[in-house]
């Protein structure tokens, strides 16, 4: 793969990374929709989404249970094994540390990443990461400490095990870079029914009403399901220290779209968050600025 291929990859990759700031301001369109039901619901759609575009190209699921095991293994680790630890988290533990926590996700992708072959660290990898973490924390706590308490610590754990798994999950893909993007769906399909166990153990149902169900559709369509194939495309192809750092620019992001529609207030904290994360983000993606992606 040529330089300008591995940048466009890196490009697509980034997509993700606006898609999901999208996930916040579609969420309080939810009501009270269980978040392990509106996975299950979400994911669910971005199989079918999945199916379409393989009869598009001719393939079939035959084809994606071709794939062997370890495959599979990986994807299910990542989609579900993800959104289950972080949603258990929010239910064990304030949300403002949890939030934080699940955020080294960026993080561990940029430190993780230097084990892969070519793809060592530079130092402004690591300060433009740590710029950028310092950001989230600026804007996820308002510039206030953390209030950790030993009372939560599961909450904590599970906050920091999803982080682990959606970071191994990324860059462990890139050992699969030959896996066609289209297994994508396989994986969101398995992560649908896993989810709706999950559910139906944790969980009350509560069914959509109105325009609940257009957001439902947007996240299935958007957020939990385009952003899982651009990204799945991104980490194998493209410059996987950048999109980890790109990734903290989700967070900033995601409040801009609230502050947009009224769900959150403009700070001066929020500007002082976007110029560190903005700038840690622009330090570490050198590579991909100066052509050398």
């Amino acid at each position: 793969m040529t330089s300008a291929d591995a940048r466009r990859a890196t490009s697509v990759g980034g997509l993700a990374i606006l898609i999901w700031s999208t996930l916040a301001v579609l969420t309080t369109g939810s009501g009270e929709i269980p978040p392990l039901q509106l996975v299950a619901m979400a994911l669910s759609i971005a199989f079918v989404v999945g199916l379409l575009y393989l009869k598009a190209r001719g393939s079939s699921l035959k084809d994606l249970r071709l794939q062997p095991l370890p495959v599979w293994a990986l994807g299910i680790w990542g989609l579900f094994g993800y959104h289950f630890l972080y949603f258990r988290a929010f239910r064990l533990a304030p949300p403002v540390e949890v939030n934080l926590l699940n955020y080294l996700w960026p993080l561990l992708i940029v430190l993780l990443s230097a084990f892969l072959p070519g793809k060592g660290l530079r130092w402004y990898h690591l300060v433009g990461t740590g710029l950028a973490l310092l950001g989230t924390f600026v804007l996820i706590t308002g510039g206030k400490g953390l209030a950790i308490a030993p009372g939560y610590i599961s909450g904590y754990t599970a906050a920091v095990g999803a982080a682990v798994v959606w970071s191994t999950y990324s860059v462990i893909s890139r050992k699969f870079r030959e896996v066609p993007t289209e297994m994508v769906a396989g994986y969101c399909g398995v992560a649908a029914v896993l989810a709706l166990i999950s559910h139906l153990v944790f969980e009350t149902t509560v069914m959509p009403q109105g325009a609940q169900w257009l957001v439902v559709l947007g996240i299935g369509l958007g957020p939990a399901g385009t952003a899982f194939y651009v990204w799945d495309y991104g980490v194998k192809k493209g410059d996987i220290r950048v999109l980890g750092v790109g990734s903290y620019l989700i967070p900033l992001l995601s409040t801009g779209l609230l502050v947009l529609f009224g769900k959150a207030n403009s700070t001066g904290g929020v500007w002082l968050s976007a110029a560190l994360i903005v700038s840690g983000a622009v330090l570490a993606g050198q590579d991909l600025l100066r052509g050398r992606g």
